[in-house]
């Protein structure tokens, strides 16, 4: 298939809105058949999933490697194409799901017969690897020397070695053995963007440097007969808005520890409560769009470009989209903390693909991951909005993305970066949209949102 038509295939799975070569590497080799048979989860000999071979070659052959994810989709037809030109006779299907949608299918998905070659990785990905449904990436960590490649925080993102035996980590740290699951193709994080035509109007002359300030942006906003607020609360924008609140109101130790389901946390915390509080305050005095619980983050996002509202709750995986729309009319900042000086802290996570047990290229899957690290791929991802592993990969970025970059490096320079709080747990996104909705729409108080959260919270780490 020439390229032009792969192109053309790619575009029909993808909606329109939206290796190098080493010497093979002779290291321990899985011998077992059985270990090499796609979907035959455990390796028998190690008792640990499968891994792929260490051998970087990548077949001479037509290949089709379909590929799974729910985060920028312009992105990933990017990406996709940019290593089709490199690999010629590979050809990479991206297939998107809306990330909530993904999140519900993820195990379904990753352990049927139709599985996709490579995933995007998401909550609920540790519990597939300990069954054996991705393969362990770490004779290609070595044999690519992934550790110089990407950087060693955002490797550990997705690298077993902690935890309790549910998650499959514990065996593999006590064996001397650290698993990876996925490598990072762009690091995310959330934050607010605003339309400086509409914040003029509104008296609103510069990005807000305290909570209170923004508080104040937000009510004259409402004043000047604006919505304040696009909020996409029927899926993801919503919960991220609460985490942003709670990520400038409650000590990141004590959140992270939450994350992680360490003994004796909790999220019925001073500073998340008023973040609830603040959730359902802001609702009642109308700063949010009043269709904000029927709203989609993507129907959000484009309410935003069409000069709807004068800020955005979303993530810097929409910058691209909105430099396309709306030029240098949109700015971006971080949530900013109660003093002008406060650590500053965001939720954020390494966009990452994983590799299917029951794929049948685990070469082709491996040289697209290797191509993640490359200044090419860098390049592209800095042109969507996200910080590649790398960032000095690229040069400096302009406008929005300028300023998504600069806030993304004072988090990171601040050790500010915090998971979402959906990875906590396998059901806690429903539980987490489905609270948030009913703060907006006075159906719930904040106390009692944070209970059943942490309800989910105990139920899943058996506290």
């Amino acid at each position: 298939m020439a390229a032009t038509e792969r192109g053309a295939a790619r575009r029909g799975i993808v909606p329109a809105t939206l290796v190098r070569s080493l010497a093979p590497v002779l290291s321990v080799l899985l011998g077992a058949c059985g270990a090499l048979t796609p979907g035959s989860g455990y390796d028998a000999n190690t008792g640990r999933p499968r891994a792929v071979p260490s051998s970087t070659a990548v077949p001479d052959e037509d290949i089709t490697l379909r590929l799974n994810f729910a985060d920028a989709p312009v992105m990933v037809d990017a990406l996709a194409a940019a290593f089709e030109k490199r690999h010629p006779r590979i050809d990479v299907r991206p297939e998107y799901t809306q990330f909530a949608d993904y999140v519900k299918s993820l195990k379904l998905t990753m352990t049927s017969d139709t599985a996709p070659d490579i995933a995007q990785y998401a909550v609920g990905m540790d519990a597939l690897a300990h069954r054996g449904d991705i393969l362990d990436l770490a004779p290609y960590r070595d044999a690519y020397g992934w550790r110089k490649e990407f950087p060693a925080a955002n490797l550990a993102q997705l690298t077993a070695g902690g935890g309790d035996d549910s998650s499959g980590r514990a065996a593999g740290r006590s064996a001397g053995h650290q698993p990876l699951y996925g490598v990072p193709v762009g690091l995310s994080m959330t934050g607010l963007y605003y339309n400086r035509k509409l914040a003029a109007t509104a008296g609103i002359s510069r990005p807000p440097r305290t909570l209170k300030e923004f508080e104040g942006q937000l009510a004259a906003a409402k004043r000047a007969g604006l919505t304040p607020m696009s909020l996409g609360a029927l899926d993801s924008g919503g919960l991220h808005l609460w985490a942003a609140l709670v990520n400038v109101m409650m000590p990141p130790e004590e959140y992270r520890a939450w994350v992680d389901g360490r003994d004796g946390a909790t999220i019925e915390t001073e500073g998340a409560l008023k973040a609830a509080e603040l959730v359902a305050e802001w609702a009642a005095e109308g700063y949010f769009d009043p269709s904000a619980n029927g709203t989609a983050q993507v129907d959000s996002t484009a309410h935003f470009t069409r000069d709807e509202s004068v800020f955005l709750i979303n993530g810097n995986w929409a910058a691209g989209q909105l430099v396309g729309a709306m030029g240098e009319n949109v700015g971006f900042f971080p949530m900013p903390g109660p003093v002008e000086s406060a650590r500053s802290v965001a939720s954020g996570f390494s966009v990452a693909y994983s590799v299917s047990a029951r794929t049948r290229h685990p070469e082709a899957a491996g040289a697209f991951l290797d191509f993640m690290a490359s200044p090419e791929a860098a390049s592209i991802v800095a042109a969507n909005g996200f910080l590649p592993p790398d960032p000095d990969a690229v040069p400096d970025q302009k406008g929005v993305l300028g300023q998504v970059a600069a806030a993304h490096r004072r988090v990171v320079a601040d050790d500010g970066t915090n998971q979402f709080p959906d990875f906590t747990a396998p059901s806690m996104l429903d539980r987490l949209r489905s609270g948030v909705q009913r703060l907006i729409a006075d159906r719930t108080g904040p106390a009692e949102f944070l209970d059943e959260i942490q309800d989910v919270w105990e139920a899943h780490h058996e506290k």
